[in-house]
């Protein structure tokens, strides 16, 4: 058999952000689970994994975003599997935001993964077979003080991802979430500060940077993270959401049992916000 007669016959999957972090450690996770992996970049990495091909896409352009599918498209012959994971932070208070901030987040969390499923079905409901994996966060189950924006665009993530896998089910396709908790990435380095900062948040906002670095820097791994992606794209009968890592599996159990006040109280304590 050919290379290229092998290369037909594995699954294909498009990662978005593939260049780091969680992206390029779902690229290499799939890679070796079989699939022909696409990784998606805005700007072409120094270092480019062994056996992944890589797409220029801005997920905010609606142009790229469709010439990025028919250059997979034109190369493999189909799309088996998205993993929606290009995202961007937000650390501040919500005040503290531009409304043209505030889109800018919304633009790349929720409405970048619209316009790569837009993209992707009908290609799968023509093979009537399909999975959209979309990475949300456990932020997208309970606030986040001082990220509450990011929060936002990730609690828009799970219902839009709810609604569609209802609807996409008779077609073959599945749509699932993965709620990473704090992970060994570069996110909090790379997270957007707010643009319109006031005093009165100040102390608040500082105390909540100072938990992000305490916590991503104790965080698991982003390939924890992305072997739960490769469970989840891989599941004969995969479930709405995969929690991915210790904190994330702890919270999410939190929520559901621990009564609200209690809750809300644990959260405040751990976000080092006043009593």
């Amino acid at each position: 058999m050919s290379t290229n007669q092998k290369q037909q016959q594995r699954p294909v999957a498009i990662v978005t952000g593939a260049t780091a972090g969680i992206g390029a450690a779902t690229a290499g996770a799939l890679h070796a689970a079989g699939y022909r992996v696409f990784g998606t970049y805005r700007k072409l990495p120094a270092t480019k994994m062994p056996g992944i091909d890589y797409v220029a896409c801005d997920v905010t352009n609606d142009l790229e975003v469709d010439a990025a599918v028919r250059e997979v498209l034109a190369k493999a012959g189909r799309i088996d599997l998205l993993v929606n994971n290009a995202g961007v932070g937000l650390v501040g208070a919500t005040e503290e935001s531009s409304l043209e901030q505030a889109k800018s987040i919304f633009d790349v969390n929720l409405f970048g993964v619209i316009r790569m499923t837009k993209a992707v079905l009908p290609l799968m409901r023509q093979r009537r077979s399909g999975r959209i994996v979309n990475i949300s966060s456990v932020m997208g189950l309970i606030p986040s003080p001082f990220m509450g924006l990011y929060s936002s665009s990730k609690h828009a993530v799970e219902g839009y991802s709810q609604a569609l896998d209802h609807e996409v089910r008779v077609c073959g396709i599945r749509v699932v979430l993965v709620e990473p908790g704090y992970t060994r990435t570069t996110f909090e380095s790379n997270a957007l500060t707010a643009d319109q900062k006031s005093e009165h948040y100040a102390v608040g906002r500082a105390n909540a940077e100072a938990v992000l670095r305490n916590e991503v820097a104790k965080a698991d791994p982003p390939e924890v993270v992305a072997g739960t992606v490769v469970t989840a794209a891989t599941a004969a009968k995969p479930r709405l959401r995969y929690t991915a890592g210790r904190d994330a599996t702890t919270v999410s159990l939190l929520r559901r049992f621990v009564p609200t006040s209690a809750f809300d109280k644990s959260l405040r304590k751990r976000m080092q916000m006043p009593a």
